[in-house]
């Protein structure tokens, strides 16, 4: 199960973290992903990283301004959001990845095998 947690309204250049929970499973098996989704389009790749956090990707919107961690000892993944814009807008959705084990982070939201039911980030103009 995954849980995440941290939306709210923030104003524009604000920050917020999120973060998501997970319990059930042996959390440092995965690599985590989160992703995004606004109102009326396809859900979006943000971020991910691996089982050991040693490696991370993101994309290209969020670079230098979002920053995706983990804390294996507290089963938690975290999503660091600085200079939000109003574009940032979306339910933002984090997802664990059981069948990652080396090389580069997938952005494809099929290969994420387990998800979370999203908390909403709404950046106001």
């Amino acid at each position: 199960q995954l849980v995440e947690s941290g939306g709210g309204l923030v104003q524009t250049g604000g920050s917020l973290r999120l973060s998501c929970a997970a319990s059930g499973r042996t959390f440092s098996n995965y690599a985590m992903g989160w992703f995004r989704q606004a109102p009326g389009k396809e859900r979006e790749f943000v971020a991910a990283i691996s089982r050991s956090g040693g490696n991370t990707y993101h994309t290209d919107s969020v670079k230098g301004r979002f920053t995706i961690s983990r804390d294996n000892a507290k089963n938690t993944v975290y999503l660091q959001m600085n200079s939000l814009k109003p574009e940032d807008t979306a339910v933002y959705f984090c997802a664990a990845d059981r069948t990652y084990i080396t090389g580069p982070l997938s952005d494809a939201a099929d290969e994420y095998n387990y998800w979370g039911q999203g908390t909403q980030v709404t950046v106001s103009s």
